[in-house]
């Protein structure tokens, strides 16, 4: 069974109320998936804890708000990311399946709530993102802060990365979530820039570059990290120059997966890369210098993302042992 349009919990069920602004579309048609492409229908014991403790603390995830197609293998290990600021997004990007419109205002108890969430899940590590909130001050960069804080005074051994929102560049909000640092900065470029007024309206490509550039300009120790979807479009040349990009900024790690779409009303997929492909495209971003690469079909930003952080934080060490020598 494929899984890739699994049902939201927190935000609208109805593909139009979800997606208003995609409502008049017409639909755009993608080619049936390849095998490769398959995966199995979320069930067993740890997956239904998994989903009993996030609904108890009443906790948004990603894995659920975009019909993630892992979700069955991520949260039979008790790998769940967790979504802040709501679940309504300002964007309107074709490409994904979080609801948009006007959101509510922020609940200034969710940060403790994720905390909950991941001291009784046991987390050794944790990914948190959000929507965009365009319509908040610092973009939500305090709530960010606020997170990271709650989790390190209840799991002080559990690593942090966080996925963020590029916060339109707004003053200040990078040294706000920077003032309780989690140990990886992740910000996803999505695609090419030639491909973003048509897949990623209102975001800048060189805005998000500059973000994660300015990670590592105010704390090297900090791992940066960003991905991007192939089969939009793009050209190998264009994903070759999105890796030199990502170098230029000092970015550490390297995710790489395959456009799935959500619904007939969002961006069509205009290719299925091959895994031989996917391949291709890791030993291109290792050559380029990155410390750790994730390309595959189902790759997604925190797929992995514990067993990935300790790949990385070996790859620093080696690299940094092998200069000494």
């Amino acid at each position: 069974m494929d899984n890739t349009t699994l049902p939201s919990r927190h935000g609208p069920s109805d593909r139009a109320e979800r997606h208003p602004e995609k409502a008049h579309r017409p639909d755009q048609v993608s080619g049936r998936k390849p095998a490769w492409i398959r995966v199995k229908a979320p069930v067993g014991k740890v997956y239904n804890e998994t989903k009993r403790i996030v609904q108890e603390k009443r906790v948004a995830t990603v894995c659920e708000e975009a019909g993630c197609p892992n979700i069955g293998e991520c949260w039979q290990k008790r790998h769940a990311t967790m979504m802040i600021l709501g679940s309504i997004c300002t964007r309107a990007c074709t490409f994904c399946n979080i609801a948009t419109g006007r959101p509510s205002s922020l609940d200034p108890h969710e940060p403790e709530r994720v905390g909950e969430a991941v001291a009784e899940l046991g987390l050794r590590h944790v990914v948190i993102t959000s929507v965009d909130r365009d319509d908040l001050p610092d973009g939500g960069a305090t709530h960010f802060a606020r997170t990271i804080k709650h989790i390190r005074a209840l799991c002080p051994d559990t690593t942090i990365e966080i996925l963020t929102p590029d916060f339109q560049g707004k003053k200040d909000t990078l040294a706000i979530v920077l003032r309780n640092p989690p140990d990886v900065f992740n910000h996803n470029l999505e695609t090419v820039p030639g491909l973003y007024p048509e897949v990623r309206p209102g975001a800048k490509y060189y805005g998000s570059l500059k973000l994660l550039d300015q990670v590592k300009e105010r704390n090297p120790s900090i791992f940066t990290k960003s991905g991007i979807m192939v089969g939009l479009g793009e050209t190998k040349q264009q994903v070759g120059q999105v890796m030199d990009d990502l170098r230029a900024a000092n970015v550490d790690f390297l995710t790489i997966g395959q456009y799935l779409q959500p619904t007939p009303k969002h961006h069509r997929v205009d290719a299925y890369i091959t895994p031989d492909e996917f391949e291709a495209y890791a030993r291109m971003a290792r050559g380029k210098g990155f410390l750790l690469v994730s390309s595959s079909p189902l790759t997604r930003s925190s797929y992995h993302a514990d067993s990935d952080f300790e790949a990385l934080r070996a790859a620093r060490e080696a690299k940094l042992a092998a200069v000494k020598v």
